[in-house]
């Protein structure tokens, strides 16, 4: 009524009305012997509410994490229902809110600094349902049902409820004010073409973008993917997951380390992971002491098997018998070879923005912090030239094709 949403509208269909978990005596739940008898207070008391608001037994995340630690409150406490321990160390999972930026379920759907990652920003707990199935990218998992989103067409207006997976994620990582980056995370690379806000993904995920991996809309390029499976690989990296399909979504790299989608036991979704930015895989980037000097964290001839530093990449494509063979680019094996990360080339999600220097197909746009200019030359790279001008590994890049040894007191290139 009056344009609101009535919360409850799921509930009957919801996991937890169904759930005939049984619930232990000493979780002090209620006279009801499971989670679906117990019903609303399960999560809500009638009184005398520990929780900051809307009666809740404990703190938002708490109130998940009493059923949702794999511990003795639930039985069965199957594998996938013990989330917390995707937060446990040596894991770093999305930030829990703190008495400095609270979760409210008034607050705005775009989180303007506020930014945290509460269980109830990602699900409905009155209409989120057992994942069974996993529905085509880019919707949303039924895990999630009802959950709010932003809209990627404005990064502005709110959905209630989200439709495609991405638009929940755009609570925070689209158009929000106070966006952050935090070393808990890991490495992060600094594009040579950005847009103003560089954690703003709606511009890099966009049908306009030069180029981008297909989040928020098909692939789009008609350029061809040698290297493109067509099929995901599990986490063994050997067996057959989902069909690539057309379109991706963000935890298709964003993901439990052990989650069930692909093979493992744990929860689906990006709770927490032992790997850089929440991914499913290792990914190492390349690091330098200063632009253009020698690569610090070299892994020459590297292992490509899921245990190797591009196992995230290898999700999705064939490293060993497409990328190290150049069916691509003639001088992909020269550099794996040698130790340079795929960061060091291609951005992960997208060309934020146009560039008169930097033509931006394939995911190219180099990362500022490992490479250099080449003497005052801008940097640059022109795919239907099949050239890139700059200076990286000490090793200047010529507009001709050539390669020469750099001298980076002087800036220019000495022939060899």
């Amino acid at each position: 009524m009056g344009g609101q949403v009535n919360q409850l509208a799921d509930w009957s269909t919801s996991a937890h009305a169904l759930s005939s978990s049984k619930i232990s005596p000493q979780a002090l739940l209620g006279s009801y012997s499971t989670v679906a008898g117990d019903a609303c207070i399960s999560c809500h008391t009638p009184h005398n509410g520990s929780g900051a608001s809307r009666l809740l037994r404990g703190q938002n995340e708490q109130d998940c994490i009493a059923c949702h630690n794999g511990g003795s409150n639930i039985s069965p406490a199957t594998p996938y229902t013990n989330v917390f321990s995707e937060y446990a160390t040596p894991k770093v999972g999305h930030p829990f809110p703190t008495s400095t930026n609270p979760h409210d379920a008034a607050e705005n759907t775009l989180l303007n600094n506020n930014r945290h990652a509460t269980c109830v920003d990602c699900h409905n707990a009155h209409g989120s349902q057992p994942v069974g199935s996993f529905p085509a990218a880019p919707l949303l998992r039924i895990s999630q049902k009802d959950v709010a989103g932003i809209s990627a067409t404005d990064g502005i207006s709110a959905l209630t409820p989200a439709v495609n997976q991405y638009e929940n994620c755009l609570r925070c990582h689209g158009s929000s004010a106070g966006k952050q980056v935090l070393p808990i995370y890991g490495y992060a690379p600094v594009r040579a073409v950005s847009a103003g806000d560089p954690l703003n993904l709606i511009p890099q995920f966009s049908i306009a973008s030069t180029s981008s991996h297909p989040v928020m809309h098909p692939r789009a390029s008609s350029l061809l993917q040698p290297s493109l499976l067509l099929n995901m690989l599990n986490l063994d990296g050997t067996t057959q997951g989902r069909a690539m399909g057309t379109q991706i979504l963000c935890t298709d790299c964003h993901n439990s380390d052990d989650n069930r989608e692909f093979g493992g036991t744990g929860p689906n979704g990006p709770h927490g992971s032992r790997w850089t930015h929440i991914l499913e895989r290792r990914y190492e980037f390349s690091q330098t002491s200063a632009p253009g000097h020698l690569i610090t964290n070299l892994f020459p001839s590297p292992d490509l098997s899921v245990n190797g530093p591009y196992a995230m990449c290898g999700k999705c494509h064939d490293l060993a018998n497409q990328i190290m063979k150049n069916t691509s680019w003639n001088h992909h094996s020269d550099h794996i070879t040698a130790g340079v990360s795929c960061s060091t080339c291609h951005t992960a999600h997208g060309m934020g923005a146009a560039s008169g220097n930097i033509s931006g197909e394939r995911l190219i746009n180099f990362d500022v912090n490992v490479v250099a200019q080449n003497g005052t030359l801008p940097i640059s790279y022109n795919r239907a030239a099949n050239t890139c001008v700059l200076t990286c590994h000490q090793v200047a890049h010529n507009a001709d094709g050539t390669v020469t040894t750099a001298s980076l007191r002087r800036g220019v290139g000495v022939k060899r």
